[in-house]
């Protein structure tokens, strides 16, 4: 990509992130699982199906509408009906068997990409690939509903158990695919329950195919052949009487059938039945398990505590080894033991639900021992969440949160993939339990949510515990001290990060240094995020403190740390953080690269906006406060109001305060700045940056009132080795009459070349009104043209604004007033307008100019075509055609487009275009 003499290249800022592409063809969901082929494939109709051609008839009009909705209760038969008909069809049909787990959002719609991709309908990285598993990006939706509506012919998609999708967003977003993807798709929900979405709407088009319950019973005639295909014959008027007490329900036949084989006298038994039973769950626990073996009967009641199963796990619950040949012969017999591939099973939903209520008559006070035996077999074998589960569903707190630290995940807590999931498992521990593992989660579910005092007790009563550890014989309730320690380490710099102290934040990181050494290097390849956590929190101890070098290094790092999903969030911060030291040195370009890239880092991985991200758009606000576009500053100050607090970091405290104070002074409100601007942080040291920052405000404050000698008092607390403090309190010791003090303060700024232009453009417009006030004209002339060229470059206002007074005679000369227009003259006019009803400590009766189009300059004209077919939503495909130029061309130019309005989004750039009249 060719250079932008407006936005130069800076081999020296290795943390510029490039833009990172999604996997084309992923072999794990968002949660890093792998995909369960078992769900995108249409389910084995078993021998004893009965194909039922009214109802396949029917379902054929779902390739004329685009929804159809088979809605019964479970075991009605909609599953297999769906499985039969889809198997019959001639075009594409994307299966896919809808889990608990896909209320994530991101998650189910990896699947429905996945099932696509399956049946041919998609191509591997034709669309994209969502990477978390709470939210979707927009933009990717987008993409499948248009490449849905691109095809020729439409495909089927079929969601079975469509009712385990409980997320509103999931329905919100299905609908918006729907709707968008035109013919291109026809969309099967097979569900137990009313779908959220308008299907009013769909029903009164005429655009919706339904099949419920009434449509999905039985008929008699029907009933008979179901017992015919067991071995079973019946009269029609019998099969009527049975038909009515069971309302034509599938699985109760067939069921019935089950039972009756075993039975000498078959019409009589079900008779019996008919007139015997009151409900199929009273049929299911005396005859249908009554025909097993007792060893059977023992093992479906223990399993029945498990969401899957092989023989393996099975065997540790029953304490037998028989446990292969007998789910082998039950899912042979279709005793709803359903076969999921590579030797695992599961019971079917209502069974198992069944056998559990059954499990806690027959045996009971044995299900907490069968989740603990489950939870130690899934901690052998590395299954980490499904351990977590059984072991809480256990109560054995020891034991689960052991499994947590030994694994070296007690960072999902913070992470926001697992981290709700955790909470929420871990909030059910009560004060009875205790031990060093325990009070290490403790530590950290309280420390995620801000409550330091709390989270630093049960630190500290862990790490007592720590000092007192004495290895004994291995046991499974006892994390080791090797993982234990390097969690600590964790936690304490965490600690460290909340109360700004960079004495305790090194201790902890060479600790962790050290404790590295002795953890298997597996655990620390399958949690990047520890990693990243520990040097995250290192960096943002040491910004506070105002090493910016040192923490630099440390976020770098931690930017660069690998793996995809799991250490997003703290790469996002690191990101964000580095963005705040580029803006405090000046360099307001790169600031904006990195803080876009870190807002836009959860975006593209489809996870919900976290904590991290706050900094990021705080970062964004100033720089565009120093660009004078105030509205903007305001809606990014806005959305970090609505973020969580997170981590509840001072750097990130004092960056929210300090640009609030910055905007507020602009806009003339003086005593509110002042107020704004004290964050109200406990830290264990003083940050000079932002204590620097906040004598700056009050300076400001007071010099805007007329009170030039007390703005000048405040001064004296500036930390003259921070350069853009050093600056700005070099201007208003000018503006109190002391250009030898502002001299002063400007010949002690480094000129190492490590300042960026927002600090060298203002100390140029000081020493120019210095050399403009003793009549040196041609000094501050020359000043001011370098100030004004290297200000564009950055589109940087607010110091030529804020030296209206003085600088506007200067700007009215021929070289600098071409230097000026089209970017900043036309700009400071309206502006200076817009301020004309301001008085001092007031606020605008006016409405805010909106800042005038510094980039217009710098678009191409073919630039320029593009971007107005960009806001016309026209796609990359089409931009080539109409303009007759390759797409590769078209997306050289996006690419430039979006580097000179500095974004990196479409909808971003036509909004940014919007606000600087470009189009």
């Amino acid at each position: 990509m060719p250079a932008d003499p407006a936005h130069p290249a800076d081999p020296a800022d290795p943390a510029d992130p490039a833009d990172p592409a999604d996997p084309a063809d992923p072999c794990a969901d968002p949660l890093g699982d792998p995909f369960l082929r078992t769900r995108i494939v249409l389910p084995t109709r078993p021998a004893t199906f009965l194909r039922r051609q009214r109802l396949v008839d029917h379902l054929d009009q779902a390739l004329r509408t685009p929804l159809t909705l088979v809605n019964g209760a479970a075991g009605a038969g909609k599953t297999l009906l769906a499985a039969d008909w889809a198997a019959g069809l001639r075009q594409s049909v994307a299966w896919l068997t809808v889990e608990v787990g896909d209320r994530r959002p991101s998650v189910f719609w990896a699947y429905v990409l996945q099932s696509l991709r399956a049946c041919g309908a998609q191509a591997p990285g034709a669309v994209g690939f969502p990477a978390d598993a709470t939210r979707v990006d927009r933009k990717l939706l987008s993409a499948l509903a248009a490449a849905l509506n691109d095809r020729d012919e439409p495909v089927v998609v079929v969601l079975d158990e469509y009712d385990r999708v409980s997320a509103p967003e999931i329905a919100e977003q299905l609908e918006f695919v729907l709707h968008h993807a035109g013919r291109g798709l026809r969309l099967v929900l097979v569900t137990r329950t009313e779908p959220l979405l308008p299907l009013h709407r769909y029903r009164a088009a005429g655009e919706l195919t339904e099949i419920r319950a009434a449509e999905l019973a039985f008929t008699p005639e029907e009933a008979v052949a179901l017992l015919g295909l067991h071995g079973l014959s019946l009269p029609v008027h019998a099969a009527g009487a049975l038909v009515d007490r069971t309302r034509g329900w599938a699985a109760g036949l067939r069921l019935c059938a089950l039972a009756a084989q075993e039975s000498a006298d078959p019409e009589l038994y079900l008779k019996e039945f008919e007139a015997d039973r009151s409900t199929v769950a009273d049929f299911l626990l005396a005859e249908v398990l009554k025909r097993q073996t007792d060893e059977t009967q023992d093992l479906l009641l223990r399993v029945s505590v498990l969401e899957r199963f092989c023989p393996d796990l099975a065997n540790q619950l029953t304490h037998r080894t028989d446990a292969e040949a007998l789910l082998v012969g039950l899912h042979r017999e279709n005793a709803f033991v359903e076969h999921l591939g590579h030797q695992w099973y599961r019971l079917h939903p209502l069974f198992g639900e069944i056998l559990r209520a059954h499990l806690r008559v027959r045996l009971p006070g044995l299900e907490p021992e069968l989740h603990l035996r489950a939870a130690r077999w899934l901690r052998r074998h590395g299954s980490l969440p499904e351990t977590l589960d059984h072991g809480a569903a256990a109560g054995d707190w020891a034991f689960t949160a052991g499994a947590l630290v030994d694994d070296l995940a007690i960072g999902q807590l913070f992470t926001g993939l697992r981290s709700d999931d955790l909470a929420q498992l871990f909030s059910r521990m009560g004060p009875e339990a205790t031990g060093l593992a325990t009070d290490l989660v403790r530590a950290a579910r309280d420390l995620s949510q801000g409550d330091l005092d709390r989270g630093l007790a049960h630190l500290h009563h862990a790490e007592e515990q720590l000092a007192d550890y004495a290895p004994g014989p291995a046991h499974d309730q006892a994390p080791g001290p090797a993982a234990a320690r390097l969690s600590c380490a964790l936690l304490e710099a965490l600690a460290a990060r909340l109360t700004g102290s960079p004495v305790r934040a090194e201790k902890a990181a060479e600790a962790a240094d050290e404790l590295r050494q002795e953890v298997p290097a597996h655990l620390l390849e399958k949690h990047p995020e520890l990693t990243a956590l520990l040097l995250t929190h290192l960096g943002s101890t040491r910004l506070w403190a105002g090493r910016f070098d040192d923490a630099r290094a440390a976020l770098s790092a931690a930017a660069g740390t690998p793996g995809g999903a799991s250490s997003v969030l703290p790469r996002e911060e690191s990101m964000g953080h580095l963005a705040l030291i580029d803006y405090l040195n000046g360099w307001l370009g790169r600031a904006e690269r990195k803080a876009l890239a870190a807002v836009s880092e959860a975006e593209r991985l489809g996870l919900p906006q976290p904590s991290g991200s706050a900094i990021g758009r705080l970062v964004l606000a100033a720089v565009a406060v120093d660009r004078d576009e105030l509205g903007r500053a305001q809606a990014l100050l806005d959305e970090t109001a609505g973020l969580p607090s997170g981590t509840h970091d001072p750097v990130t405290a004092a960056g929210r305060a300090i640009t609030t104070a910055r905007l507020l002074l602009v806009r003339g409100r003086t005593r509110a700045a002042v107020e704004a601007v004290d964050p109200a942080v406990s830290a264990a040291v003083t940050s000079p940056w932002a204590a620097s920052h906040e004598a700056l405000v009050a300076s400001a404050a007071h010099l805007a009132e007329g009170r030039p000698e007390r703005a000048a008092e405040v001064l004296q607390g500036v930390c003259d080795h921070q350069p853009g403090c050093a600056v700005e309190a070099a201007r208003i010791q000018l503006a109190a009459g002391r250009p030898a003090a502002a001299n002063d303060l400007l010949d002690s700024i480094p000129t190492d070349g490590r300042t960026g232009p927002a600090v060298t453009v203002r100390a140029a417009l000081v020493r120019a009104q210095a050399a403009d006030g003793a009549g040196d004209t041609d000094t501050a002339r020359k000043l001011v043209a370098q100030a004004l060229l290297d200000a564009r470059r950055e589109r940087l206002r607010r110091p030529f604004l804020d030296a209206r007074t003085w600088l506007r005679p200067l700007l009215a000369t021929a070289p600098l007033h071409e230097l000026a227009a089209g970017w900043l003259t036309p700009g400071e006019s309206r502006r200076g307008e817009s301020r004309g009803g301001e008085s001092r400590g007031g606020e605008s009766s006016r409405p805010e100019a909106q800042p005038s189009p510094l980039v217009a300059a710098e678009l191409s004209g073919r630039e320029r075509d593009v971007l107005e077919r960009l806001a016309r939503m026209m796609s990359t495909e089409e931009i080539a055609a109409d303009l007759y130029v390759s797409v590769n061309t078209v997306k050289t130019h996006l690419k430039s487009v979006y580097r000179k309005l500095a974004v990196n989004r479409r909808s971003d750039a036509v909004r940014r275009a919007r606000d600087l009249r470009l189009l």
